[in-house]
């Protein structure tokens, strides 16, 4: 008979043999048939029961015993121990890095028990891993791309300024590459570490009241002279003062992210629009463009780690401002999404509570 892998699993130690079973069982049975002969013994002289009768009653209750362990054991295997070994499978294939696992239920829906919900919560978590590891290994080859990508400039021309001969000139242009490059290294490290204790949740939000409109003003005037050089119209249409209760050093991550995106995306003579409104309970910040716009299949990808729309990566970034904002978005309670059209421009909006 083929044995199944639980069977063949070396951690296994304890077996527990049917024989056991049967064993205990008719001992107990025995002892509690000894109460049909106390109560016989009350109307029957039991030196008038012939040997054959007891010893007949003894292989009765022999039969009974065996029948009662088997009926049981039959139940347990089907019912539980099967379900059981079939699990133990799936979950020592998972063990082994095998995530297309997926366990049939054991009975149709309208017959649905635990044993059914418990593979079904084990299929959720299977699924649920699964993307898990393939975000760390698509995370893992990002990260290798963006590193790598500035390490070859930097090297590359770092071995060009060896040769004596270049001219000054050529010899600072050189040298501002390797600076920008480095730059660029400096602050994708910074974001992954930014984004990975914002994931782990070892930063806390200070929770404070404070003036947003002041910090959105703060915010567009750092990117004042981006939009003066690039000739983009900035149209900026804020209330005088709206107070929410955030994190501000956080949300300062995010308006700065969006109106980064926005800037770099809009072509000379578009237009970069923050516009700001409140109600009683929230406050809406929108940053608008008009720039190159997005397709509905990067609109559903944009709020990814590393992912950039702008496949040739020939635009400044390395696809984590997004992600990092949907994380402090998400961290003090508020909501962001995104509204875009190829040609026409892009709109993010994001919702906060006041209090």
């Amino acid at each position: 008979m083929k044995r199944t892998q639980a069977e063949k699993d070396s951690r296994i130690k304890a077996k527990r043999p049917l024989w056991r079973g049967i064993i205990l069982t008719f001992s107990v049975l025995v002892v509690l048939s000894a109460g049909q002969y106390l109560i016989l013994a009350e109307y029957v002289d039991l030196k008038m029961i012939p040997i054959d009768f007891a010893l007949g009653m003894s292989g009765y209750w022999a039969l009974v015993s065996i029948a009662f362990i088997f009926i049981i054991a039959k139940q347990i295997k089907n019912n539980y121990d099967k379900p059981m070994r079939k699990l133990g499978e799936a979950a020592t294939q998972v063990a082994g890095g095998d995530f297309s696992v997926y366990i049939e239920p054991v009975h149709p829906i309208e017959k649905t028990d635990y044993i059914d919900i418990m593979y079904e919560d084990f299929n959720k978590m299977v699924e649920e891993l699964g993307s898990i590891e393939t975000m760390k290994t698509d995370f893992i080859s990002n990260v290798s791309h963006e590193i790598k990508t500035p390490i070859s400039v930097i090297q590359n021309y770092t071995m060009a300024l060896r040769n004596e001969n270049l001219t000054p000139e050529l010899r600072r242009e050189y040298t501002d590459t390797i600076f920008t490059a480095s730059q660029k290294l400096s602050a994708l490290v910074a974001n992954i570490l930014k984004l990975s204790k914002l994931e782990n949740q070892r930063i806390k939000p200070v929770v404070e009241p404070f003036d947003l409109c002041r910090q959105l003003t703060d915010c567009a005037l750092a990117h004042e002279n981006i939009w003066e050089e690039r000739n983009i119209n900035f149209e900026v249409d804020i209330e005088d003062k709206a107070v929410i209760n955030a994190d501000e050093r956080l949300l300062e991550i995010v308006w700065n992210n969006l109106l980064s995106n926005a800037l770099k995306f809009t072509e000379a003579g578009g237009t970069v629009a923050l516009r700001q409104t409140s109600d009683e309970d929230s406050v809406t910040v929108e940053v608008s463009d008009t720039g190159c716009g997005m397709s509905e299949a990067t609109i559903k990808r944009i709020f990814d780690k590393f992912y950039q729309g702008d496949t040739s990566h020939s635009q400044e970034g390395n696809g984590l401002g997004l992600a990092l904002a949907l994380k402090v978005i998400e961290l003090v309670g508020g909501q962001i999404s995104a509204k875009s059209e190829l040609g026409v421009g892009t709109t993010f909006t994001v919702k906060l509570k006041t209090e």
